[in-house]
Order: structure tokens, then sequence, then C-alpha cells
């Protein structure tokens, strides 16, 4: 149980690294909070700090997904409780909650798209299964975001798929269980975009645009 428990709390922490703020302070001088959307995510990051920070930042929140469920999991799994994988379901899902209520930034950080999609990465790499749900919820948010341009939408509906896909190819009940979380977290985690979505009002993400800081 004490080895559960550390394995929870080491990657919560790493997750709730906030990259986004860091590269932000580090090497803009700017809270990125205050800016564009005030979202501690690489979309904003992308927006507010330009494309090489978007995209520094994007591989760093996919990695921190990553690491926790393949060598987190290697290292802490044996010594859980629970199956294997179960797991490194629990390590992914600390993970992103770390991500989205990080302690370092009185718990508010980003959406968990990026650190959502280095948990599949991850898992897939050691679950049998998931590699073909990792590719089409991969396909569906390519395809929407590049239909619509909208970050957002592309989450929300690749969020919703997550699951049905889960269950189209039939992976483990604790994978499945895991999509269905990550799904919901997502979706309560874009109401606000949801809420702009349904006014029209939600913005496009434009890469000739110049950063805004």
């Amino acid at each position: 149980m004490l080895w559960t428990i550390l394995a929870i709390i080491i990657s919560y922490l790493l997750g709730s690294i906030p990259t986004a703020y860091i590269y932000g302070r580090v090497f803009k001088k700017i809270d990125i909070r205050k800016l564009g959307s005030g979202n501690v995510g690489a979309t904003n990051a992308l927006r507010v700090l330009g494309k090489r920070a978007g995209i520094i930042v994007l591989l760093l929140d996919i990695l921190k997904g990553s690491i926790a469920v393949v060598f987190l999991g290697d290292l802490l799994a044996p010594k859980m409780i629970i199956s294997d994988e179960a797991a490194r379901v629990i390590l992914g899902l600390a993970c992103i909650s770390g991500h989205n209520w990080t302690i370092f930034l009185n718990f508010k950080g980003g959406k968990g798209v990026a650190t959502t999609f280095g948990v599949l990465l991850g898992l897939a790499l050691r679950i049998a299964g998931l590699k073909m749900v990792l590719l089409l919820a991969i396909l569906t948010w390519l395809s929407v975001f590049i239909i619509s341009r909208i970050v957002s939408l592309a989450s929300v509906v690749t969020a919703i798929g997550l699951p049905l896909y889960a269950l189209l190819f039939k992976v483990s009940f604790p994978v499945v269980l895991l999509s269905s979380i990550l799904s919901i977290f997502l979706i309560l985690r874009h109401r606000s975009n949801l809420k702009r979505l349904l006014q029209g009002k939600e913005p496009q993400l434009d890469f000739r645009k110049k950063p805004l800081s």
C-alpha cells in the first residue's frame, strides 16, 4: 500500500510540472496565465510565446504522460498491490490530474490533452491492443482540426470517441475505464470552450499570427 501511495504521489508531481508557465517565466519573463486564454498548456503557449515554445511545451507535456506510464510504471508497478495494467492506468490518471490541477499553481493547470496523449502513447507501448485505439484517436483529432482549425473542437470530438474506440477493439476493463474517465476529464476541462463553440466565438488556430508576447 505504501508503494502504491508513493507511486501515485510521484506521478502526480511529475504531471504538475507547469512547462508552459516555466518556459514563459524563464525565456520570456512573463506569466502566461495573464495572456491569451490564460491556460498553461501547449495551445496557449503557441499563441502567446510562439511556435518554438508551443512545440517544446507540447513535447514536454506529452513526455510527462509517457514517463509516468512507462518509466514509473516499469519501476513502481511491480511493487504496487494491483495488477500491472491497473497500476499503469492509475499512474497515468495521477499524472494527468497533476497537469490539470497542478499543486505548483494553486491547482490551476492545463486542459490535459497533450499529457493524455502521452499517457495513451505510453500505455500503447506496454498494453497489447491499444495501438489501434491510439491511432484512431490521432486520426480523429487531426481530421477535425484540419477541417475546423479549432483545437478545442478536435479535442472534444476525440474525447467522445476514445471510450468507443476502446470498446470497439475490446481492450481490457482497466483501459476501457481509463478511456471513459479521460473522456469525462477532457470534456469537463473544455466547458468554457464548448460554450464559446456554441456561441460561434471559439477562435481558430492561425499559425501565421505573431505571438502575443
